[in-house]
């Protein structure tokens, strides 16, 4: 960390950078940030995804690429809470059948408590999407959904009953699906369970295609989340849905290496070129878990025995061979947000319920409190940055706070804001809040913030002086108890006051913190 070269220069960063690779190869992740449980379809020349959301709003994001390396979000499937949900936005898939397009997803239903399978339907991948409601909530809990169509044209959803968040079995389900795909029909069946030492607690995420006259199952088993996660991606196969189903001998098969941490859950599509690619999830061990579960990509090849192996059995890859000629390999660690647009762009966040009133106008966002401080954050795509904003200090009246924060959730965060007078660092820890520093604010139209973040778990901040340099505040603070056991860290910009109160922000900046952005 060289925390002294950021107290002495100027942030000056471009909208977007890339990074130039071999036309032929690509770096995951292909998605920077906090993207778990990415699912995937191709439409044409067009690949589109969906991945979780968790308890941030607005829910799951959708991404749009052309060649499966770059990808870029487009939107969102929810902007408000369905109205039977209240929270745990997980593991959306995304498919299409007839011309239609189907979010298969996740959520708690408000009335019974329970984890529920549900599902929402568009004209376009994009959306807008309409939702349609439950269509399982077991009393154990029902995650985890996947639709597919069979070799006789049956429609059939899996999914995966929560057997473990009671330390019972898991078992993964399978039922016909109605013939426009809203609803269940006949009798379900249990196909798949832990049974094996590796699976652990859990066997979920299944996703299925057919190659070569068998259905393969592939699922994910283990820990998922969090400092203790072991997660890792088994295979099943069968020549019938209904099974039975024959477990990988080699399985798992995928699973940690030194560069990358619990991999799993994902789902696969076939290019244009005949060969099977796998997008789905894992941590980096550099900064684990700040960065959340990032969206890789590795060819699944399908041996002379049948089976499927991923990069060798060696764990997800750092540089493979890509699909096919690739552009540059957009870097998302350079973000810098002008507002200049008439609303956010996508990939901006708010913790659920809370969704902030944001106007942009002359080139400033201005965040009003309505229910609980105002945010707008972005998944953090490397865990060492520098994160910057300024306020505009006319648009805070009394008793008015606004400036940076970076959060786990809304019960956790660490924060450098100011009323126009002072400048504090807070930490929030379990709701309780605390005051780390306290300075007053230096003369101007504009108070300049910074928080540096240190491997993701350290923290450190700085306000800029009448003279325009740069002075620390508070020292190191520990942010390591930030991410919650599913979510990566966020940064953005905070307010907060009685309902009503506002403030404006200049712009939004992140970058690494290298050590040769903020050389003289």
């Amino acid at each position: 960390m060289h925390f002294r070269s950021l107290l002495v220069t100027g942030l000056v960063l471009p909208a977007l950078a890339t990074a130039v690779v071999a036309a032929s190869s690509f770096r995951n992740p292909v998605r920077a940030g906090d993207y778990p449980d990415p699912s995937m379809i191709r439409v044409g020349d067009d690949y589109w995804a969906m991945a979780t959301s968790s308890e941030w709003a607005p829910h799951f994001p959708i991404l749009h690429s052309r060649d499966l390396v770059n990808w870029e979000v487009q939107g969102h499937v929810f902007d408000a809470l369905p109205g039977w949900a209240k929270a745990n936005f997980w593991a959306p898939e995304i498919a299409t059948d007839g011309g239609k397009f189907f979010a298969y997803y996740v959520a708690r239903d408000a009335a019974s408590n329970r984890l529920a399978v549900a599902v929402a339907t568009a004209d376009r991948p994009e959306g807008p999407y309409q939702d349609h409601g439950v269509l399982v909530a077991q009393e154990a809990g029902s995650i985890d959904p996947v639709p597919f169509t069979d070799a006789n044209g049956v429609r059939w959803l899996l999914w995966k009953e929560d057997g473990n968040s009671r330390k019972q079995p898991t078992p993964i389900w399978i039922q016909r699906l109605r013939a426009d795909g809203l609803a269940l029909v006949g009798e379900r069946r249990e196909i798949l369970r832990n049974d094996s030492p590796w699976e652990g607690a859990v066997v979920e995420g299944p996703f299925v295609v057919r190659q070569g006259g068998y259905y393969y199952l592939f699922y994910s088993g283990a820990a998922c989340c969090g400092r203790n996660c072991n997660y890792a991606l088994g295979v099943a196969r069968a020549k019938d849905m209904l099974g039975p189903w024959e477990k990988c001998p080699a399985n798992p098969i995928l699973a940690d290496n030194a560069t990358w941490r619990c991999p799993g859950h994902g789902s696969l599509v076939e290019d244009k070129a005949g060969r099977w690619w796998l997008l789905y999830h894992a941590y980096a061990a550099n900064g684990f878990v700040a960065t959340g579960r990032q969206m890789l990509l590795d060819e699944v090849v399908f041996g002379a025995n049948g089976w499927p192996s991923i990069n060798g059995g060696r764990g997800p890859t750092t540089q493979a061979a890509a699909p096919g000629p690739v552009p540059a390999q957009t870097d998302l660690s350079q973000f810098r947000d002008e507002f200049t647009g008439g609303s956010l762009a996508p990939g901006w966040q708010w913790p659920i319920g809370r969704k902030p009133r944001a106007t942009l106008a002359g080139g400033s966002l201005t965040l009003t409190v309505e229910d609980g401080p105002a945010t707008a954050a972005q998944s953090i795509t490397v865990p060492s940055f520098v994160a910057e904003t300024a306020v505009e200090r006319a648009s805070l009246g009394a008793g008015v706070w606004g400036g940076l924060a970076v959060y786990g959730d809304r019960a956790n965060s660490l924060s450098l804001v100011t009323d126009g007078q002072r400048v504090q660092v807070r930490s929030q820890r379990r709701g309780e809040q605390a005051t780390v520093a306290d300075a007053a604010a230096a003369a101007g139209a504009t108070i300049r913030l910074r928080i540096a973040s240190i491997d993701g778990n350290r923290f450190r901040f700085a306000v800029q002086d009448a003279r325009g340099g740069w002075i620390e505040l508070g020292g190191e603070t520990d942010g390591s108890f930030l991410p919650p056991w599913d979510r990566g860290v966020r940064a953005g910009v905070v307010v907060s006051g009685n309902p009503g109160a506002k403030a404006a922000f200049a712009y939004f900046a992140s970058s690494p913190d290298d050590g040769k952005l903020f050389v003289k």
